[in-house]
């Protein structure tokens, strides 16, 4: 796999007009999935969400995901929680937390001093990433890479970023994000118990254009395909009194401003 020039693409990516790289492509099909992907709204949709994360952790990382619920992090400023729920009863199929830099470090900078090319920059962090078993969790984790994608590209974000133990690093690397430090260098991850984690970078303006150029499987479901049940407009947690949530243009419009400021 080709290794990318930060410094370069920090130039390139962080401060120049991305209208090029992520103008629309031609959609060649729409295509309905047996789940839908949003933004979670509701204090019964983030219990949904935790529920995910238990049962999926709970799998390889038991300990850990016995201490998982509802954290801080979840309804900060700036972060947004996906959930991926069946068509069928409308039970949880997966969920991933978003988390951007505009109000606050990311939560791997509780545990790593990211270098100088990413200072001034617009990064978002996945984490707490769960799935359900099977097919259809495997689907699952690739619509939530999708919404992840694009709810970078609606915000303005400049980098992706992830942290990644093994063995799902190599999904990522496979997904061309690239390591911030060294090469496959595995460091500890306080947000995440501890665990030696690989600290993963992907520039959002490249994306299509490097996914194009090595034939890479997922492109035609990330740009030839419109996918309406996968929504990341955000929206804030409704109260547990119904108080009606914010428009999703009203809450990208304070985003931005804030940002710029």
């Amino acid at each position: 796999m080709d290794r990318i020039d930060s410094a370069v693409l920090k130039k390139n990516a962080g401060f120049m007009p991305l209208e090029d790289d992520l103008k629309p492509v031609d959609v060649k099909k729409t295509e309905a999935l047996p789940f839908t992907i949003k933004v979670v709204s509701s204090p019964v949709e983030l219990a949904q969400a935790v529920e995910m994360r238990r049962t999926a952790y709970g799998r390889h990382l038991p300990e850990f995901a016995e201490t998982l619920g509802v954290e801080p992090l979840d309804e900060a400023p700036g972060t947004v929680v996906l959930l991926a729920q069946s068509r069928l009863d409308g039970g949880p199929l997966g969920t991933m937390r978003v988390q951007t830099n505009v109000f606050g470090p990311l939560a791997l900078e509780q545990s790593v001093s990211l270098p100088d090319w990413l200072a001034g920059t617009r990064m978002a962090e996945a984490t707490r990433l769960g799935v359900a078993r099977g097919v259809i969790g495997r689907m699952v984790k690739v619509a939530l890479c999708k919404a992840y994608y694009q709810y970078c590209v609606q915000h303005g974000i400049d980098w992706m970023m992830i942290t990644a133990r093994s063995p799902l690093d190599r999904e990522y690397e496979a997904m061309l994000f690239e390591d911030v430090f060294g090469e496959n260098a595995f460091l500890p991850m306080s947000h995440v118990g501890g665990m030696p984690h690989r600290v993963m970078a992907k520039p959002v303006a490249r994306v299509r254009q490097r996914w194009a150029q090595v034939g890479h499987a997922f492109y035609g479901f990330f740009f030839e395909t419109d996918h309406p049940d996968i929504d990341v407009s955000t929206a804030s947690m409704l109260a547990e009194d119904g108080q009606q949530a914010v428009s999703s243009s009203s809450e990208s419009t304070r985003l931005w401003s804030l940002s710029e400021a």
